[in-house]
């Protein structure tokens, strides 16, 4: 018995050779596939390592090493599916429904029952039983493959994370990742501009992306900021609004008779919005006082308070999940009770953008099916 229809349980499925009953609250399989990557789905990226994922990295790469991007790419090719590599590696198909089509074909030897809500999990007399909101169902081996809370819209469960504690296993908090960051009051001044975006390098601890950053009466967004809120916890990110520009740079310009509007490699909107919060005019650069330069200045290093993020309804995943030292590396099976395997986004295992949280799901899924004989 399979909790989840979604990429982890579906590459288990392809993988497993006996019989599956997949239970999923949605009416058919991969909802959350079919809306990947604008609905072209990122399938993998050809540069993946441990590195690209917040968790255990040896127990990440333990399983990326078992099964890698070739692997993945071998499953699909099988079904006449041959994803595009583009920028930085990542693998897109032409469209997500070949995806589908492929699982479907690769799990068609199994069973599944469509539109169930899972409720509770119970262990007795050696096997497991499934309440849904129809009907009990019992099984000798449970997997649990039901993603993360994120995509509400999409029937998304928290009843991986309850069934863990049942079992004794420990959950780290679940929150929202790959999400946009909400701002504190001092930078209102960027909803002004909604819609606008542009290319930044973000820090935040050791971690630095650079990226298009996209400008929304909510906040923050954009590929660069949603990676950053994989690894944001609280506190300040600095932002370098001009990347392109060697900071060195700065003292040709004070020299300028052209205004920063004209100088800087940004959108003029921006640059004009950020002068004013600072309560500078845009007026030719070498007519700026110190104090004033020292403002404009921070262009390359400006430390940004964060309030919180966009939430579970718009975030990509789930971060967080079944801490992976109860889970046995090779078979995904639960070290405290025999017969129960987590897999995919469940677990404490998330990944940056680009491909990299479908490659986790299908490593698991695969990896944990190898026991399956």
């Amino acid at each position: 018995m399979v909790i989840g229809a979604g990429a982890s349980a579906l590459m288990f499925g392809a993988h497993c050779k006996k019989q599956l009953l997949f239970i999923d609250a949605n009416s058919n399989i991969g909802a959350k596939i079919k809306v990947s990557g604008g609905g072209k789905c990122n399938l993998t990226n050809k540069y993946i390592s441990a590195k690209n994922y917040l968790g255990d990295e040896a127990f990440i790469q333990k399983s990326l090493d078992s099964f890698n991007s070739s692997d993945t790419l071998a499953v699909f090719a099988k079904y006449g599916v041959f994803p595009i590599m583009k920028e930085n590696g990542q693998y897109f198909c032409s469209s997500s429904k070949e995806v589908l089509s492929a699982f479907a074909l690769a799990n068609s030897y199994h069973k599944f029952l469509f539109g169930s809500k899972v409720l509770d999990v119970e262990f007795a007399k050696d096997s497991f039983i499934a309440h849904t909101d129809k009907e009990s169902i019992i099984s000798e081996k449970l997997v649990i493959a039901s993603g993360g809370v994120s995509f509400p819209q999409l029937n998304a469960s928290d009843i991986g994370f309850k069934t863990a504690k049942k079992f004794s296993h420990e959950v780290k908090t679940p929150n929202p990742a790959l999400v946009g960051l909400t701002l504190q009051k001092e930078q209102f001044w960027m909803k002004e501009l909604s819609g606008i975006s542009m290319r930044v390098k973000i820090k935040y601890d050791d971690f630095a992306y650079e990226g298009d950053m996209l400008f929304s009466h909510f906040g923050i967004s954009g590929p660069v900021v949603l990676n950053t809120s994989l690894r944001w916890d609280k506190g300040r990110i600095s932002v370098d609004f001009l990347p392109f520009l060697d900071v060195n740079m700065y003292s040709h310009f004070w020299n300028e008779k052209r205004q920063p509007t004209s100088v800087f490699p940004a959108p003029k909107r921006f640059i004009k919005a950020y002068l004013y919060s600072c309560g500078i005019a845009d007026k030719p650069m070498k007519s700026y006082s110190n104090f004033e330069k020292e403002k404009i200045v921070l262009l390359k290093n400006y430390l940004m308070p964060i309030a919180g993020t966009f939430g579970f309804g718009k975030a990509e995943i789930t971060k967080g999940g079944v801490k992976t030292d109860e889970i046995n590396p090779k078979t995904f099976e639960s070290k405290l009770q025999k017969g129960l395997y987590f897999i995919g986004e469940v677990l404490d295992v998330s990944g940056e953008l680009g491909g990299y949280n479908l490659q986790w799901a299908f490593s698991s899924g695969a990896n944990a099916a190898k026991s399956f004989k």
